[in-house]
């Protein structure tokens, strides 16, 4: 019987025993693929059709159009910014007060349309819309 009698070193282990760890990520892997379709079965119910309508302008609201070159339109008439302001303000104190709807063109710089919603917010407009156009179907 032989005994290896050297010297002993103090040295840390470094390393990090990460068998448990995956043991434990499997268990819980394990549970939640077990779980998950229980959780996702729902009452099977038949819901209600329901079909997307456009929105309609109604006369009292306000229609503001910004052109690509910057130009504020009122229905036909062209505004510039004072008169904008001021003609928002007495359309702010009609109680209910109605929805500006502002028509901004896709290749203007959002600094014109910034404009407008900067003149709707010094009027005191509460309700301010973007009109777009919906997506092309199919």
């Amino acid at each position: 019987m032989g005994m290896n009698v050297g010297q002993v070193e103090d040295e840390t282990i470094s390393a990090i025993n990460t068998t448990p760890l995956v043991d434990v990520m499997l268990v819980l892997l394990i549970i939640f693929l077990i779980t998950i379709p229980v959780a996702t079965h729902v009452v099977p119910v038949e819901l209600p059709r329901e079909a997307n309508k456009l929105r309609e302008t109604k006369p009292e609201n306000v229609n503001l159009s910004v052109t690509r070159v910057g130009g504020v339109y009122w229905n036909q008439e062209q505004l510039d910014n004072d008169t904008l302001v001021a003609r928002l303000k007495t359309v702010a104190t009609l109680q209910p007060q109605p929805e500006v709807q502002i028509r901004g063109d896709g290749s203007a710089p959002y600094e014109h349309v910034g404009r407008v919603v900067l003149a709707c917010q010094r009027a005191g407009i509460v309700k301010i819309g973007f009109i777009t156009e919906p997506p092309a179907r199919g």
